[in-house]
């Protein structure tokens, strides 16, 4: 029997097909994430001091994000027909942000008060410290004015090489306007942003194909830092997060995908990608770029992505809004402080302005559940050592819902706007329209720009990011 000979009721795949399965991303992020779980605890120092791959694969995509961002929106902007577009996008945006937010912590206010996870430790305050949380934590937290101001960098190049989202927004809308209202005089500007926003999505290109090796140093370190017997402590908490965060991801954010005409599930099959990648990072920031491409492959037009799905980062933080309410009450419960309604809507309208900001990296939740306990008197402080060593395990949940909650949102902004292809985004969803991910993949026809009026026209070549594999 020759070696291609199988034994008899044997099945074997063929190399070809193996070949392709591991080719493709997603399963490459599934192998490093178990993999890296694996490791962190049969290994567990040795899985702690892979920490640098994760933290080197977010930093390799984090110096990419404003550059990218600015191009999009720019570009966005200075090749639509009406400019007052930009102030109708933003503004549904934002309302639509503000409404899931507010449902996103009802919904977690609602959980922890008849669960009741806290209930029954009596954790005595005077054995508290602060002693151990980062120094973020514990620092003072600016007023809404403070806020506000950030949003301003010191110079129009400070807004590209710093961290913050907000800034980067700020300085695309305005330099947007700015070739928009030049006319001539800006049309070769903004084409050269058009090519430079090629190069960047062809870098970001070769940037996440670490992403595997990402998950699996951060995978490593998480379990083989805090280990798995971490979770037995307050399961119940962190149970109960996590199916509340599915709560709303499948309930309410699939009636939004309903009431726009779409499904849910496809979509979450769709950036499965994404969310392998978040899973295994803790953060929204590595997958930003790919669903900017990903969001208009599936129909939605350039400007709306370019505006709705940066902002969502700092506005639309549904899985931070739901642990926000979740850990507050939480804590106040251990503590065996006896809060009123009066008391927990108080504490609801501080988390309205705490969470927005908040960038979708690992731990922001966490520093924004400081800044709440910070204006409010109700808990102390050093109560959030009580979650600091299980913080690591929502922050997952945290980031896999507010990216679902932000793809959602551009979806039905693009819709609201009649910026969404609906013909196209069944057939990706279903998966007629692959999403190319060669460096062969071109522009994809068929974008409208935004506009104001019935003298609309289609014909703007779609952006490059579209071609983001």
């Amino acid at each position: 029997m020759s070696r291609n000979d199988a034994a008899p009721g044997t099945v074997t795949a063929p190399p070809h097909r193996i070949r392709r399965l591991l080719s493709l991303l997603y399963v490459q992020c599934l192998i490093g994430v178990v993999a890296g779980a694996a490791v962190g605890w049969l290994w567990p120092s040795f899985g702690a001091d892979l920490k640098p791959l994760g933290d080197g694969f977010i930093a390799l995509v984090r110096m990419m994000i404003a550059p990218i961002i600015f191009c999009t929106v720019v570009h966005g902007i200075a090749s639509m027909g009406n400019a007052r577009a930009v102030g109708r996008v933003s503004l549904k945006a934002l309302l639509y942000f503000e409404v899931l937010t507010t449902v996103a912590m009802v919904i977690g206010l609602v959980v922890v008060n008849v669960v009741q996870p806290g209930s029954g430790l009596h954790v005595d305050t005077s054995t508290l410290s602060t002693e151990g949380l980062p120094p973020e934590a514990t620092a003072s937290h600016e007023s809404f004015a403070g806020f506000v101001l950030a949003m301003i960098p010191d110079t129009l190049l400070s807004a590209l090489t710093g961290h913050e989202i907000l800034p980067v927004l700020v300085i695309s809308v305005l330099f947007g306007f700015g070739l928009h209202a030049s006319g001539e005089a800006g049309l070769g500007i903004a084409r050269g942003i058009e090519k430079l926003s090629k190069v960047l999505f062809t870098l970001i290109r070769w940037v996440m194909r670490l992403a595997p090796l990402g998950a699996f140093g951060s995978m490593a370190f998480t379990i083989g830092n805090y280990g798995l017997d971490t979770l037995r402590h307050l399961f119940l908490l962190v149970g109960s997060f996590w199916l509340t965060a599915l709560f709303f991801v499948l309930v309410v954010l699939g009636t939004v995908m309903r009431l726009n005409g779409l499904r849910l599930l496809p979509f979450l099959r769709y950036i499965r990608e994404e969310l392998l990648i978040v899973l295994g990072t803790s953060s929204t920031e590595p997958v930003l770029p790919r669903m900017m491409g990903k969001l208009q492959h599936v129909g939605a037009s350039k400007p709306v992505v370019g505006i709705t799905l940066p902002a969502g980062y700092s506005f639309n933080l549904d899985g931070t809004a739901i642990y926000l309410t979740m850990g507050s009450v939480f804590l106040a419960q251990a503590l065996g402080i006896d809060l009123s309604l009066t008391q927990q809507l108080s504490m609801l309208a501080v988390m309205l302005l705490t969470s927005k900001g908040a960038a979708g990296v690992t731990g922001s939740g966490f520093i924004a559940l400081a800044a709440t306990l910070s204006a409010v008197p109700h808990v102390p402080v050093a109560a959030l050592a009580l979650i600091f060593g299980i913080d690591r395990f929502m922050s997952e949940a945290r980031a896999l819902t507010s990216l679902v909650g932000n793809g959602v949102a551009t979806l039905a902004v693009a819709k609201w706007e009649g910026q969404l292809d609906e013909d196209r985004a069944k057939a990706v969803l279903r998966g007629d329209i692959p999403y190319p991910s060669g460096p062969e993949a071109g522009p994809v026809p068929g974008e409208k720009p935004v506009d104001d009026g019935p003298k609309a026209t289609a014909g703007t070549d779609r952006d490059p990011v579209a071609a983001v594999g």
